[in-house]
């Protein structure tokens, strides 16, 4: 990854901040273990178009599982694996370019590690035993966080990651990596390369 300028600095906080306060606002359904309300999961599609967007994603998620009921564990292995998916996101970004390529493997990320971790805290670390093994329950729990997941990456990351896409095709710059906001595929770097 490269050096954080001042903008991106400025964008990871808002997508941070927005990561706490869209867990927040729908309280303790938020962190339901087996129906998961938690849009905020829309945003691990930032990665990828921002690297900043992997260090904000993993602050905004521990300081928003700090409400959460498996508190110790949620904040630091539930956030990992937050960590660890958008780091996948991200690599996703660098390598693909097809834009429903990137979707569909990128956001396959932050639904398998949540899928597959989340469990892990509510199962073995938390003792819960709704569905009377360990085995019955962590999958049912796999498998709900898992769709659910999958709902909120999918169904909403989708148009968000479409709209940034044209927010920055506009030269929007706040959404642009470029210091003056010209659209990316209409840099001065590439206007030289085409000339040439």
């Amino acid at each position: 990854m490269k050096r954080f300028s001042t903008k991106m600095l400025c964008r990871a906080g808002i997508i941070a901040a927005l990561y706490v306060a869209l867990t927040y606002a729908f309280g303790a359904i938020a962190y339901n273990g087996f129906l998961q309300i938690r849009p905020a999961e829309a945003l691990c599609v930032l990665p990828l178009f921002f690297p900043e967007a992997v260090p904000a994603l993993y602050i905004g998620c521990m300081l928003a599982n700090i409400a959460s009921p498996f508190w110790v564990y949620d904040v630091f292995v539930g956030s990992l694996a937050t960590l660890a998916a958008a780091f996948a996101t991200w690599g996703t970004g660098k390598l693909l370019r097809n834009h429903v390529a990137r979707i569909a493997l990128g956001g396959f990320f932050p639904v398998a590690f949540n899928a597959l971790v989340i469990p892990v805290i509510i199962v073995f670390l938390c003792g819960d035993l709704s569905y009377g093994t360990q085995a019955a329950t962590y999958w049912t729990y796999a498998a709900s966080l898992a769709v659910t997941e999958a709902v909120w990456v999918y169904a909403l990351g989708a148009p968000l990651y479409f709209g940034v896409k044209s927010l920055r095709d506009k030269g929007i710059s706040a959404f642009t990596d470029n210091v003056n906001g010209t659209p990316l595929s209409h840099t001065a770097a590439e206007k030289t390369s085409k000339t040439h």
